[in-house]
């Protein structure tokens, strides 16, 4: 059963771990995304790696005529598509295949919080988050890697018992004028 204080491992480290052009590839996404250490691009691989492998078997499962995979396959599609990571008109297996590491990465609050333009970059919308300034509905989320549902994604604001909710705080992002 285990102990509950050591949870089990939720990722897989690289086969090869001196390989050139992944270890430039995983340096190019934490400097975009902002990320701690590569550990956070492996879980999210590991994430990748289970809705495909789940994909391939229903992809089998269907062409022999399983009615039991095409409603595995639906829930599986509205699932991901409640999460934001396919699109509304995503329909077939194909689509979870196509699916890359980018698409779940787009999905975290660290992410969003930087795109809505609640922190100047990726690593300060981290902090702001780990310091509890951000809230996502009424509820205080302080999890980075928190995959935000398509539904959460305009109730992201900062916190209301937070100091940078004042919009003179000097670590908030400065509006941007629109010139004409």
């Amino acid at each position: 059963m285990g102990d509950p204080k050591f949870p089990r491992k939720t990722y897989e480290k690289p086969r090869r771990p001196w390989e050139k052009e992944r270890i430039s590839s995983e340096n190019k996404i934490l400097k975009e995304y902002g990320l701690k250490n590569k550990r956070e691009i492996w879980k999210v691989q590991s994430i990748l790696r289970k809705y495909r492998t789940i994909a391939k078997r229903l992809q089998a499962s269907i062409r022999y005529g399983d009615p039991q995979a095409s409603k595995e396959l639906k829930n599986i599609l509205n699932k991901l598509i409640k999460l934001g990571i396919l699109s509304e008109n995503a329909s077939s297996v194909d689509d979870i295949l196509a699916l890359s590491i980018q698409n779940i990465l787009d999905r975290r609050l660290q992410t969003i919080v930087y795109r809505k333009g609640l922190a100047n970059t990726p690593k300060q919308a981290r902090q702001f988050i780990v310091h509890g300034h951000i809230t996502v509905g009424e509820r205080v989320v302080s999890i980075p890697s928190y995959l935000v549902k398509k539904e959460e994604e305009d109730k992201i604001l900062y916190n209301s018992f937070s100091p940078i909710n004042n919009e003179l705080h000097p670590a908030r992002p400065k509006p941007k004028e629109v010139s004409q």
